[in-house]
């Protein structure tokens, strides 16, 4: 019988594992429009809700009690997805992964204005050691006006303020109905997107374009799961596995190699993660981490 921490790295490492192959997939589904994309995300992750909620709100599973907040929050976090699919698709998996890692930087600074936090001197040199990752990360983008690499910037501000809201949300919310909103949102955005030219997929490209709804609402409930049977400090580090995972899946099969840069960047971008977690759980306070959700 595993114990609870024990629980905990293992829901945690299958959401890092299952948030690596949605990533994949959605490198490889470049063929199809971004669009069309975003509906199999929203839609295939609505399935699993109806395990989630619970029976007693089957009947009400949609009243809320702050709509605005999770229209901003769904907005937010469309955006966010927008680019981090566009990123996937045109950038090295290592390098997207790489910058992803700098949301919690951005969730500090948003934190002041929204939260009206106090940031401490630990806390900002942090932010000031990820901002020089990602310069560090970019510099071969910018250096060749690749316009590609302001996307994964796009989707750490993004997902910022969707930390910053899922705090605000989660005081009177349930975290299924959170989720639930997005969800459903993604959905209607990509219905939008038919007039602008979908494909008819064959079969295995039908199962695929699902996976990467199913992966990322699994990855999204494992995540949740691995948070509540183990202490966040103990857990959060197994997220940098992604990194490997992205190197693994770059190299064989896109033939990917990352740059020094790339990975001294990340190694900023990540040690400044840490510090940043470090202090929250020493304040006890919470960081949200949900990445496509």
């Amino acid at each position: 019988m595993l114990s609870k921490n024990q629980l905990g790295f293992l829901y945690m490492f299958l959401s890092v594992c299952a948030f690596s192959v949605m990533d994949l997939i959605v490198k490889w589904s470049d063929s199809y429009p971004l669009g069309q994309v975003i509906f199999f995300r929203g839609f295939f992750g609505l399935v699993l809700y109806y395990f989630v909620i619970p029976k007693e709100r089957l009947k009400d599973f949609y009243y809320t009690k702050r709509p605005m907040l999770h229209f901003s929050r769904c907005f937010f976090g469309l955006m966010a997805l927008l680019s981090i699919f566009t990123a996937l698709r045109n950038l090295p998996l290592a390098t997207v992964v790489s910058i992803s890692f700098a949301a919690p930087i951005f969730t500090t600074i948003f934190s002041i204005f929204f939260l009206s936090e106090k940031v401490g001197y630990f806390r900002w040199l942090a932010v000031f050691v990820g901002f020089v990752g990602i310069i560090i990360i970019s510099e071969p983008g910018l250096s060749s006006l690749n316009i590609y690499y302001i996307f994964p910037v796009i989707f750490v501000l993004g997902m910022s303020y969707v930390a910053i809201s899922i705090r605000q949300l989660s005081s009177t919310e349930p975290v299924w109905l959170i989720s639930l909103y997005f969800s459903v949102a993604i959905t209607l955005a990509g219905l939008f997107t038919i007039p602008y030219g979908w494909l008819i997929p064959n079969l295995k490209d039908l199962i695929l374009l699902s996976f990467i709804g199913i992966f990322g609402g699994v990855a999204n409930l494992w995540l949740s799961q691995s948070y509540k049977f183990a202490e966040v400090s103990l857990v959060t580090p197994l997220k940098y596995l992604a990194l490997v995972f992205a190197i693994i899946f770059g190299y064989l099969i896109w033939d990917e190699i990352p740059t020094i840069k790339t990975l001294i960047g990340a190694t900023l971008v990540i040690v400044s993660s840490i510090i940043i977690f470090r202090r929250e759980i020493l304040l006890k306070k919470q960081i949200s981490t949900a990445r496509h959700d």
